[in-house]
């Protein structure tokens, strides 16, 4: 696994092998960036269920301002907090091992909102939608906000945020959706 483009292009990640994990792959995670390529500069990023801190570092690496990384195993954590610190980008990276809702109570306690989200949890769930629907509910999304979603090929996502994008890459699939302004 490696950083595909900005300013960490082309240095490896540290991954981890945990049943019912699996990291985006390099040719996903080129085209997800490229279509977000105006959205990143100097925005405040959300990567829940952050397993190896994959997507979040792609973020910082296109010049994310912050990116807050949510996972609750401690392997993931450990494997973003190594991760982070062989690239030299503590700075910009907010670790916290949290269940997801936990965090997103966290948030909205705090009145945070976010510009980019990324969306990859384990797929058995299928809750993607509820995911979406609190995200609203804790108004935790800026205006014009970019979600991106990764799921399986058959999960249904039900939401009043806006499609923007939808492609299938083998088993999974992308969706981009908005806040719209």
């Amino acid at each position: 696994m490696r950083v595909i483009c900005g300013k960490y292009k082309g240095r490896f990640l540290t991954g981890h092998k945990i049943a019912g994990t699996r990291p985006t792959m390099d040719r996903v995670k080129e085209s997800v960036f490229s279509m977000l390529q105006g959205d990143i500069p100097n925005s405040v990023c959300l990567d829940l269920f952050s397993g190896s801190g994959n997507l979040g570092i792609e973020a910082i690496s296109n010049g994310a301002k912050k990116v807050y990384f949510v996972d609750f195993n401690l392997i993931c954590i450990q494997t973003i907090e190594q991760n982070l610190r062989t690239l030299g980008i503590t700075e910009e990276a907010v670790v916290m091992k949290k269940d997801y809702l936990e965090a997103l109570r966290y948030f909205k306690e705090r009145k945070m909102k976010f510009h980019v989200i990324f969306l990859d949890p384990p797929y058995k769930y299928h809750f993607m939608t509820k995911i979406l629907e609190e995200l609203e509910q804790f108004d935790l999304l800026e205006d014009g906000a970019k979600i991106v979603c990764e799921t399986e090929r058959e999960e249904e996502i039900e939401t009043n945020l806006t499609l923007l994008k939808e492609k299938r890459y083998g088993s999974k699939r992308i969706h981009i959706y908005t806040k719209e302004r």
